[in-house]
This record gives structure tokens, sequence and C-alpha cells, in this order.
């Protein structure tokens, strides 16, 4: 009887795995049978390190890359550590995109920011709008960063006709976050700050800004489930139906929601029962931040995790996981 033939595993290496998103990836991937996942702690691969990045490709070799590592805070770390920011994930994305090539890996994913987009972009966020204005000036150092990293897999596709993705996210949350009380993004931070309230029986919660500016969320896990489809979309569909100038994909919920809303509605999650008061003294940072996402609705991808679903999600991962709120 002749035997089946064994089908050769894609062997993939997600750099960050450890972070927010490239955990949610791998908790994904380890699904897949014909998937085999290979990660690298910091201890045993420093990103910003030509060499050591060299020396840990060319024990491996890889079919795909999902580049999630990144240094990344909210607003009040991007204003204080611009240098850090920007030395740090040029560093990370250049080694690991040059590493690639050099390797001979084709298919590599890598993930930017929303943040990416001038300060007055048009609403919602089309693609085209890369380099169109000014950035925000609180996060130009991260931004300028990932723009470096979408037009480098850029030109290695140029160059070299490699198979280099970039998706755009808005902002995202859930298993993973970083909660920490100044470095934080806004859910993350919300949620601490009226668990802390709930607990100390705190009489009022105090909320940067008019509370009126609009944002976006997305939850981690739908963030996994677009990259995980963009990277596995055939190359001719994908190039078929993207921009040949704006190759990378913004991944968003496809609906926005205020500042004061968002607050409300963690409240009720965390079962916080004071007062909110809006501390205008605060800055709100632009109006909205909106992503166009239709480009990645026509590939086929939508997400499915609801607001409302995804803040309880995070409140239970946040009380279920100590060493995440330190």
């Amino acid at each position: 009887m002749q035997q089946d033939k064994m089908v050769a595993k894609k062997r993939v290496f997600v750099a960050g795995h450890n972070g927010m998103v490239g955990s949610a990836i791998c908790r994904q991937l380890r699904h897949d049978e014909n998937v085999e996942l290979i990660v690298a702690a910091k201890t045993e691969l420093d990103l910003t390190s030509q060499a050591d990045v060299n020396v840990f490709f060319s024990r491996h070799q890889f079919d795909q890359i999902y580049l999630a590592a990144a240094k990344v805070g909210g607003i009040h770390a991007n204003n204080t550590y611009p240098a850090e920011f920007i030395y740090s994930n040029i560093a990370i994305q250049t080694n690991v995109i040059e590493a690639a090539h050099c390797y001979n890996v084709d298919q590599l994913l890598f993930l930017g920011s929303s943040c990416i987009y001038p300060r007055a972009a048009r609403q919602p966020m089309k693609e085209e709008e890369l380099l169109a204005g000014p950035l925000e000036p609180t996060n130009e150092a991260y931004s300028i960063a990932k723009i470096a990293g979408i037009k480098m897999c850029d030109a290695y596709f140029r160059q070299y006709d490699r198979d280099y993705r970039s998706v755009m996210p808005t902002n995202l949350y859930g298993p993973g976050d970083n909660y920490h009380p100044e470095n934080s993004h806004v859910i993350p931070g919300l949620i601490r700050r009226f668990h802390e309230a709930k607990v100390t029986g705190s009489p009022n919660v105090s909320i940067w800004g008019t509370g009126r500016p609009k944002r976006e969320f997305l939850y981690v896990d739908d963030m996994a489930s677009a990259c995980i489809f963009v990277m596995n979309l055939p190359r001719k569909e994908f190039e078929a139906k993207v921009d040949k100038e704006f190759r990378h994909i913004n991944v968003g919920f496809g609906s926005d929601v205020s500042i004061a809303d968002l607050a409300e509605q963690i409240s009720l999650v965390v079962g916080y029962q004071g007062r909110l008061e809006f501390d205008v003294s605060r800055p709100d940072g632009v109006s909205r931040k909106f992503l166009d996402t239709s480009r990645l609705n026509n590939l086929g991808w939508k997400p499915e995790v609801s607001l409302s679903v995804g803040l309880k999600q995070a409140y239970y991962d946040f009380c279920h996981n100590e060493h995440i709120r330190r």
C-alpha cells in the first residue's frame, strides 16, 4: 500500500510573540496543524542587533514572518521618550526585514499603526492619506519609524520582488495589554483607573479632556485574525486589489465611539458606581481618528468581536493576570 506523502509544515516566525498582538497571532497559529511556530525570547534574541538577528536567521529556514515586535506606549510615553521610540523601532524592523531578504524569506507581514496618518487627515482615513500632511507631534518619532517600515517593505517588493506586506491597525485592546498607570493606552488606562477607584471606594474618576473626541477600537484577537488573513491571501489576489503606490492595508472595527461613551461603558463593565469627571485642562488630541477599512473588507475580512464583548474580556484578563497590572 502506498503511504501518503507527508505535507511539510510552514515554518512561521512571530517576532514580538510576547506582545499583545504577537501573542494573539501565536494563539491562533497554534491551532493550525500545518504551521510550525518559531519564537524567541528577548534573552535569546536582541532584535535591535543586526548581528544577533543574522545568526538567528542563519539557524532557521522561515517560510513566513510576522513582524509584530515594537516599542509601544501611550501619549505620555511617546512624548517623553521619543529617542527610544524612533531608535528601537527603526532598528527592529530594519534588522528583521533585511535578514528576511538575505535569508530568502519571501513572505513577511509588517505591523504598523494608524498614527502614520497626518494629524489633520480626512476622515475616515484611507491608505492614500499617508504622507499627505504633518504628523501628530506627540507621537511623531513612533509614526516616522512605522512609516519607514512600510516604505522598507515596499522597497524590497519593488527592487527584489519580495512579497512583504503591511497592515495598519486602529487602537487595539484585549488580553496581554499594557496596564501601566502612565504609559498605557486609553482602554487599559481606564480599566485600571476604574478598577482601582472601585476597590478604594473613590467617589470620582478623572478622565483626560472633554470626552468629545472619537476613537475606533479593535479587539486584539480580531487583529490577529486579520493579520493571518492578509498574510495568506494569494499574491495575485492581493496585488490585484491594492494600490501599487499605497500597498499597506488598514485594519479597523468599522465604527468609532466618543471617549465619554467609552468611559461610561468601561465603568459599567468594571462595576464602578462613582462619578466621571472630565479634566478639560488636559489635552483632547485630535477630534477623530477613524480608519477607512473598505480595502480589507473588499478582500473578504471583517471583525467579529463587538466593543461591549471585548471590554468584558479585557477586564477579565486584567482581573485574572495580576502580573500585567504592575
